[in-house]
């Protein structure tokens, strides 16, 4: 986080912690004379930096290319992903972001947030009550999102 302004010293965005959180700060300048004596600092920070890239394509492309459903589809599908990367279940988790927060995240109004959450858990591919999500059918909201599964 903070990768934005290494090159204006500006911070053009912020972020807000949705649930406990431990945060470190570390100075620019202490992290860039570290990563020049310690070549596996410089190679993690060249790999945060990269997935900070591939991030930001991914989201051009979901806001540019995605209907609405497949951009909902996809924010659960990643959602879910990182939940499984923490540790914690991917199947059943609370979502922290308002619906408006989700909307204005993915350029979708509010009302059509709660309209694809009714629609998704219809269909069976998902059970919503209030904040908490059960993905009920993952291979179909793998699909929806655009992404395909691994067969072992």
């Amino acid at each position: 986080m903070g990768f934005d302004a290494i090159g204006s010293g500006h911070h053009p965005s912020f972020a807000q912690a949705l649930e406990t959180s431990m945060v470190c700060e570390i100075p620019f300048e202490t992290l860039d004379d570290l990563s020049g004596k310690m070549p596996n600092l410089r190679q993690q920070m060249m790999r945060l930096m990269s997935g900070e890239i591939k991030g930001d394509q991914d989201m051009i492309l979901l806001l540019s290319k995605k209907n609405a459903e497949e951009r909902l589809a996809a924010f659960i599908y990643n959602l879910s992903r990182r939940f499984a990367q923490r540790g914690f279940s991917p199947r059943e988790f609370r979502l922290t972001m308002t619906r408006g927060d989700i909307g204005n995240y993915l350029g979708l109004t509010v009302e059509t947030i709660s309209r694809l959450l009714g629609r998704f858990q219809k269909s069976g591919m998902l059970a919503v009550k209030g904040k908490y999500i059960t993905i009920e059918n993952n291979d179909a909201l793998a699909q929806l999102a655009g992404h395909t599964r691994n067969v072992a």
